[in-house]
């Protein structure tokens, strides 16, 4: 004998109102996409867009090989190097710290190999801050390196003095000692500071004195002052005042 299922209204009715609340709270089983992979309204399936590849800069390396900045007023004073994997058409500055600011006074684009050569005619006494600066590319960052300062001399006629002075005063104030480092000059201020060159020797001093008032000389030197310059009697020394 052949058995059916009896149904009630009642169980009827709880089937039909689980299967409805299933729908309302599961909006993925609703959105799932039939058959076949196809989305409810047809549409194809979002898809990832990558984003674009960003070429890396690589940081200028500069290495000078040769720095040439102290030398007399007239002549050049000049800066030789290279940058580091640099394309054949990166720029590069010489720059002059001058009243506050940096000033381009030479311009070269890199050889083969990075190589650069820089230069600057000194025109006057004194010291200037230099760099070389890279000038920066959609493939190179830009930098800068601090090099020997511009330091422009002139030859000045000199002499020495202090075996048998030591303990007098000077005009400057303060007494004469065989350590005493400075110059002795006519009408410079005292306490003016001023470098004196030797060859490769290099001493800073102030002006503590008046004189020489001996021949055609335009400095006094110390004996200390003249010792660690390794100067003789009388001569020429370099001065960047």
């Amino acid at each position: 004998m052949t058995r059916h299922a009896f149904v009630t209204p009642h169980r009827a009715a709880l089937a039909a109102g689980a299967a409805l609340a299933l729908t309302a709270t599961s909006p993925a089983i609703a959105a799932a996409p039939a058959a076949g992979g196809a989305t409810p309204s047809g549409d194809a399936a979002p898809t990832t867009v990558a984003a674009p590849a960003v070429a890396k800069r690589f940081a200028a390396n500069i290495r000078m090989s040769s720095e040439r900045g102290s030398v007399l007023v007239g002549r050049v004073a000049s800066y030789t190097g290279r940058v580091a994997r640099a394309p054949r058409d990166l720029r590069v500055r010489l720059e002059l710290r001058r009243e506050g600011r940096w000033r381009t006074v030479d311009r070269d684009i890199v050889a083969r190999g990075g190589r650069f050569h820089l230069e600057t005619k000194v025109r006057r006494t004194g010291d200037l801050l230099a760099r070389v600066r890279v000038v920066g590319t959609s493939k190179v960052e830009g930098d800068s390196e601090r090099v020997a300062r511009v330091h422009g001399f002139r030859a000045a006629y000199a002499s020495y003095y202090g075996p048998g002075l030591y303990g007098g005063p000077l005009a400057c104030g303060g007494r004469l000692g065989p350590g005493t480092i400075g110059v002795a000059h006519k009408s410079l201020p005292c306490g003016t500071k001023l470098t004196l060159r030797v060859g490769h020797r290099e001493v800073r001093a102030r002006v503590i004195d008046r004189g020489p008032y001996v021949g055609n000389r335009e400095f006094d030197l110390t004996t200390a002052t003249r010792n660690a310059l390794g100067f003789g009697d009388v001569g020429t020394v370099l001065v960047d005042r």
